[in-house]
């Protein structure tokens, strides 16, 4: 296994959406055509709710419109196209965007692991992007051809870790996507700063949003956040615990939502296998509970080119915050591919753990 391409762009949002552009050219052009989450989204085009949608990212959130719309110049794709992609989560319910997640508590600080599940198509095809915007801590992120970064696995320079999980919801609502959503916490100095962010911006449909920080009083925390259409629930992870595709905070039922058989069957192996780790599991525990594939039901790793949901495991990255940063390592099929340490005073992601 080859090791994980990190890629550096900087600048504008004109300037970094050009450059993000350009990276993923070469293969932007097949993977949409293979896409039949994007022949779906396709049919909103000239919609109402698709001009909601750009009306309430530019309202909040203009910068991350503008690069979407330079990203889409340097793909020789229409503007409204690519926001279109970016909307995927408001536009059809059942988006190919899996995910499992894991989070807890450690004496150092905190740890985030996640398995990034996605089209297989995908499968070699991602990369990881070190963005510098202007004015912003800047960010290192998981990603996809064509997608804002951002709603993947990710960590800022002000010690900022999150990990999305795809959630269904099938009542959306003119408001912010989520995956704008998702990017603009990367752009927040602070813990809370990103939990008001998901807190008060009003929400077009739904994530799972794993977020950890430093608290005003140097203090690593870590929340699980349902940031949907209709309520933000954020509980602080004091124990280990774990995130599928499907709501699960108190007061989620009684909210429309898609419950694949995958994410229950993964959010109950992971019921199963949680306990036995013990109150303050380690990285490489986090790492094997999400390499999993037994169980009576469908698999956490998931590698079957007929999987019901069109998704495979891309990449699982274990994520090991400490007050004012956030180290993290990648495998891709099994190896470790890439180590990085992201923190104020690392300009460049070196591919080296520390």
């Amino acid at each position: 296994m080859q090791e994980l391409k990190t890629f550096r762009v900087a600048g504008s949002p004109e300037s970094i959406g050009v450059q993000l552009g350009a990276l993923v050219k070469p293969v932007f052009a097949d993977y949409m055509a293979q896409s039949g989450a994007w022949q779906a989204v396709s049919r909103w085009r000239g919609s109402a709710f698709a001009r909601q949608l750009r009306a309430a990212a530019e309202q909040y959130f203009p910068a991350h419109v503008a690069e979407i719309d330079a990203m889409a110049q340097a793909l020789d794709w229409p503007a409204d196209d690519l926001f279109l992609w970016n909307c995927r989560g408001e536009l059809i319910h059942n988006a190919p965007d899996g995910c499992t997640t894991l989070a807890a508590r450690t004496p150092q600080g905190g740890l985030i692991a996640h398995n990034e599940d996605g089209d297989p198509w995908l499968l070699g095809r991602c990369c990881v992007v070190e963005v510098e915007p202007e004015g912003k801590p800047g960010f290192v992120s998981f990603y996809y051809p064509g997608s804002l970064p951002g709603h993947t696995f990710a960590a800022n320079r002000a010690g900022l870790a999150q990990a999305i999980n795809n959630v269904r919801i099938r009542e959306p609502r003119a408001g912010v996507p989520r995956m704008i959503l998702s990017r603009a916490v990367l752009d927040c100095a602070s813990l809370d700063e990103a939990l008001a962010v998901l807190r008060d911006t009003p929400r077009a449909s739904g994530f799972h949003h794993t977020i950890g920080g430093t608290d005003a009083a140097d203090e690593v925390r870590i929340f699980s956040v349902e940031a949907t259409a209709q309520r933000c629930s954020a509980i602080e992870v004091t124990a280990p615990s774990g995130h599928a595709n499907h709501l699960i905070h108190a007061g989620s039922e009684d909210e429309a939502q898609i419950v694949t058989d995958s994410s229950r069957d993964r959010q109950a192996r992971l019921a199963e296998l949680l306990p036995a780790l013990g109150a303050q599991p380690d990285g490489a525990a986090f790492v094997r509970t999400l390499q999993d594939r037994a169980g009576r039901g469908l698999p956490i790793f998931r590698d079957d080119p007929h999987d019901p949901d069109d998704e495979n495991t891309l990449a699982t990255a274990c994520m090991r915050l400490a007050p004012g940063s956030v180290a993290f390592d990648v495998w891709q099929g099994g190896a470790r591919v890439l180590g990085l340490l992201v923190d104020s005073n690392t300009r460049r992601a070196d591919g080296a753990a520390r």
